[in-house]
């Protein structure tokens, strides 16, 4: 449906976005997920047709979108704030872009019908908007969005302004709707969360280009870099040298870890990588007498910093002899100060290659 092909942009002469490219799917909802000043919003933009690129094209359906102004291509576009006229009501809110389109009065009074009842929000048809709640606001956005019967769905940090239940609430609520509707999205957010939540597939923004695309869980159990893995909150990365590669094991100044290769590549002995312990992969042991012996593979030595109970296990954070921060999710409590050997679950190891 929408293809995003090689698009270019600069802001104050320094490169925002540097050959971004990608394509959405009927019925898809696309997830742009990066930190600030990663490019999403002016990406959103540019597809909106409110900012053009310097190079590259936005394609629907295979035509090229240069030539066509905003208000003709049929895309619905929600803001972080809304945007609501706050003097009017609910359903003067929603019929505002009808109204712009001159759309007769019985189809405009329909269609803000039909809009309102997919979000639940018929009943609060007259009110003001400033007398809704940040979450009754949101979906009124929502509905004057789907009002116009958008050929794509466009959002930019829709949820930014909302508490965490409400918009744990609000999430589900959405994936429900987009699916329903089976509109195409674009979704833009900071929180890998969030874009958990809403997305069938994600692309990670990171210094103006694609590094990742993929569905959530592809990238999440197969993170492309050590950015994309920090990004995503798995933060035991560990520096390392490839000491063979089959089986795939690897030397650190912690030891000698097993596990298994995310490249597409087969690593070469000698080559610099970094390893990612996965936070669940993590079990206390006794510490073994190996002597003279070559230490056992995959035990991490440190001592407890802190152990928290997080609902459903507790997270012990663990400081190595190397002073390196772990944290791990474990099913008892340790006591801060205590010194603790942890083995590494072997599938629980991946061996990431550079940055880019």
């Amino acid at each position: 449906m929408l293809e995003v092909r090689d698009l270019w942009k600069s802001y104050e002469g320094q490169p925002l976005l540097r050959g971004v490219s990608f394509q959405v799917q009927a019925g898809e909802t696309v997830c742009l997920l990066g930190a600030s000043g990663s490019g999403k919003s002016t990406l959103l933009r540019i597809i909106a047709g409110l900012e053009a690129p310097e190079r590259g094209q936005v394609l629907w359906e295979g035509r090229d979108l240069a030539e066509v102004p905003a208000h003709r291509r049929g895309f619905g576009l929600m803001f972080q704030d809304y945007a609501l006229f706050p003097h009017r009501s609910v359903t003067e809110n929603v019929a505002f872009g009808l109204r712009m389109q001159r759309i007769s009065r019985a189809e405009t009074t329909r269609r803000v019908q039909e809009a309102l009842e997919q979000v639940n929000m018929n009943s609060f048809a007259r009110r003001r908007v400033t007398d809704l709640s940040g979450g009754e606001q949101q979906r009124v956005a929502l509905a004057r969005a789907l009002a116009p019967r958008p050929r794509l769905l466009m959002f930019d940090e829709p949820l930014g302004a909302l508490d965490r239940a409400l918009k744990e609430q609000v999430e589900e609520q959405l994936r429900r709707l987009l699916h329903t509707t089976g509109i195409p999205a674009v979704y833009v957010t900071h929180d890998q969360e969030e874009a958990f939540a809403i997305a069938d597939r994600l692309i990670l923004l990171h210094a103006g280009r694609v590094v990742q695309n993929g569905s959530p869980a592809e990238v999440y159990n197969s993170p492309a870099s050590p950015w994309v893995a920090r990004f995503l909150g798995l933060s035991n990365l560990l520096p390392g040298v490839i000491a063979s590669g089959s089986p795939v094991q690897a030397d650190t100044s912690l030891g000698r870890f097993k596990g298994h290769w995310t490249g597409s590549e087969q690593p070469r002995p000698g080559q610099q990588i970094t390893l990612l312990l996965r936070p669940n992969a993590a079990q206390a042991v006794e510490q073994p007498l190996h002597g003279d012996a070559q230490p056992p593979a995959n035990l991490l030595h440190g001592k407890v910093e802190d152990s928290a109970f997080r609902g459903d296990g507790f997270r012990v954070n663990i400081l190595s002899s190397g002073e390196q921060a772990f944290w791990f999710a474990v099913d008892r409590p340790f006591q801060t100060g205590q010194h603790l050997t942890l083995a590494i679950d072997e599938a629980g190891v991946q061996f990431l290659g550079d940055e880019e």
